[in-house]
């Protein structure tokens, strides 16, 4: 699905990050959301690497990359060290300075590595989220019928995790398929590569340490940016689906004005999956706001 990309696999401390790297141009990173991996961009990424030097990674936890153990406060779990290892992972390939794009779970990762390193971020794209404090904050029941999995995963291990090992097929029909779209957004080897990579050893754990994360120590570290007034730099692109729970649930753009300086946003004709439902819509976006 990534012809011309070539795999990385970087040491970034307590967990070795994949990720697959092509093209030419100023530095792309790629994150995807759960409990996908970085396979959510094969459909744009053909595209993007004729502009950019792509770096399309697995967070941890997630894919191929390492999936440690979770410790008792969830904080290796963190979006803080999650957005360190990206930010070691580019700057062993070389690249100091990166715009990036990111779904999902990767967008709140991105949203944290923005904050904690504005140096290294020079344009963010987020892709179908709010920011967590303020979706955990507003929980409807819409939103928690709609995001259930929210609360499911954050249940003490190893409850979550015995129930999606038992059939990670069905989870991920249950998850994705469930969604405005329902399946046909994903290709055949787009699906088998998630599945294989959620049946992995430390999979299952891995995503539910990422929720338990962001139920707990992510937002302690996001009230204590709104105390200090610490709120992203840089220019900030915010996309969600029209279709989607946050945006029905939620006023994204107002959100995320709390938070970020330079952002302007707006709905996509589509649902979650963004990169997969309409990938020439998102590139029709990104590329003149990534090129600046």
């Amino acid at each position: 699905m990534f012809e011309g990309f070539t795999p990385h696999r970087v040491d970034c401390g307590d967990v070795a990050i994949h990720a697959v790297a092509g093209g030419q141009g100023p530095a792309l990173l790629l994150l995807h959301g759960h409990p996908q991996t970085h396979a959510i961009w094969h459909k744009v990424a053909p595209e993007l690497m004729r502009h950019f030097t792509v770096v399309a990674a697995d967070l941890r936890g997630y894919g191929d990359s390492g999936k440690p153990a979770g410790l008792p406060d969830h904080a290796n779990y963190s979006k803080r060290t999650m957005a360190a290892d990206q930010l070691a992972l580019m700057r062993a390939l070389g690249f100091e300075r990166f715009s990036v794009l990111a779904h999902d779970r990767g967008a709140r990762v991105a949203h944290r590595l923005a904050l904690d390193h504005p140096q290294a971020v020079t344009r963010l794209v987020t892709l179908d989220i709010a920011p967590t404090l303020a979706m955990y904050a507003q929980t409807s029941e819409a939103f928690a019928r709609a995001y259930w999995h929210w609360f499911f995963l954050i249940r003490p291990a190893p409850f979550p995790e015995t129930l999606i090992e038992a059939d990670p097929a069905l989870y991920l029909r249950q998850t994705m398929g469930a969604r405005s779209a329902g399946l046909a957004p994903f290709t055949d080897a787009a699906m088998a590569e998630y599945l294989r990579c959620l049946s992995l050893p430390g999979a299952a754990h891995g995503l539910c340490e990422d929720y338990r994360a962001s139920a707990t120590i992510d937002l302690e570290h996001d009230r204590a940016d709104l105390a200090a007034g610490r709120m992203v730099e840089c220019e900030m692109l915010a996309l969600w689906g029209e279709q989607g729970a946050v945006g029905q649930c939620f006023r994204p753009l107002d959100e995320w004005r709390k938070v970020a300086r330079h952002v302007r946003g707006h709905a996509l004709p589509c649902g979650h999956y963004i990169a997969e439902e309409v990938p020439e819509r998102l590139l029709e976006e990104v590329l003149p706001f990534l090129r600046g």
